[in-house]
């Protein structure tokens, strides 16, 4: 028995997430089925996260074990000639038979697109939030040191998500602008349901002045979702890296 890590790249616009479900299709059906067609056994594809439907990854991780003996470098080829086009695996290898893409993981990367200008966006609209009103984004980059650090993330956490814990632990969250394009970057040991698209959103909130920078500590310790931002849409969100 081998264990292979893929790294995937994707356009979640046309899939409902990840993970498996019974009712619409995601990214997790489609490479699993790809990899079931070339090994013909059955296979169980765990992902390192279950990111939300219309989200985008440049650098997913999954594994799966097989008893197959194609080289492990090859399966990248094999599996691409099985999956369409906006579902692309950047590299298979063969690791450790107790490695796990979930439980291993150390903490994640994601980056959150906005394209603040009063036009809408022709070229690359689903992979942008267009936003057309005017950011301070002085105000925002002054909330965001607030989200640093170990926190209960109650509050920026999608309403009846089951989790054992809602304390994350955030070590970097960016917010940089060239010229209409802004670029949130946060990387954290785990993120919440929602969790960086509620940041996101209320980091806008703070750009157009209605949410206070300083407010952000108190939202914090309500633990309350109903005093942070809206959930900014999903298409802006991309996962960039799995730590390990």
């Amino acid at each position: 028995m081998r264990n292979i890590k893929l790294i995937i790249e994707y356009d979640g616009t046309k899939y409902s997430g990840w993970q498996k479900q019974n009712n619409a299709l995601t990214i997790q059906e489609v490479v699993e089925n790809a990899i079931v067609s070339i090994t013909n056994e059955n296979i169980n594809l765990i992902g390192s996260s279950r990111t939300d439907a219309g989200v985008h990854a440049k650098g997913f991780t999954a594994n799966f074990t097989t008893e197959s003996k194609i080289p492990a470098q090859k399966f990248r080829e094999a599996i691409n000639s099985k999956l369409p086009n906006d579902i692309v695996i950047l590299k298979s290898e063969e690791v450790d038979i107790n490695f796990h893409s979930r439980y291993h993981s150390t903490g994640k990367i994601y980056v959150y697109t906005i394209i603040n200008r009063y036009e809408p966006i022709a070229i690359g609209r689903d992979y942008v939030y267009h936003y057309k009103n005017k950011l301070d984004i002085e105000l925002m980059k002054r909330a965001s040191k607030y989200f640093i650090g170990k926190h209960d993330f109650t509050s920026f956490m999608k309403k009846g998500s089951s989790v054992k814990t809602t304390v994350r632990t955030i070590t970097r969250l960016d917010v940089q602008k060239e010229n209409d394009k802004l670029t949130i970057t946060v990387s954290a040991d785990g993120f919440l349901y929602n969790m960086v698209r509620i940041i996101v959103g209320t980091l806008i909130d703070v750009g157009i002045g209605k949410i206070k920078p300083e407010e952000i500590r108190n939202i914090l310790y309500s633990k309350d979702r109903t005093k942070a931002g809206g959930c900014a849409p999903a298409c802006g969100l991309c996962l960039v890296e799995v730590l390990y």
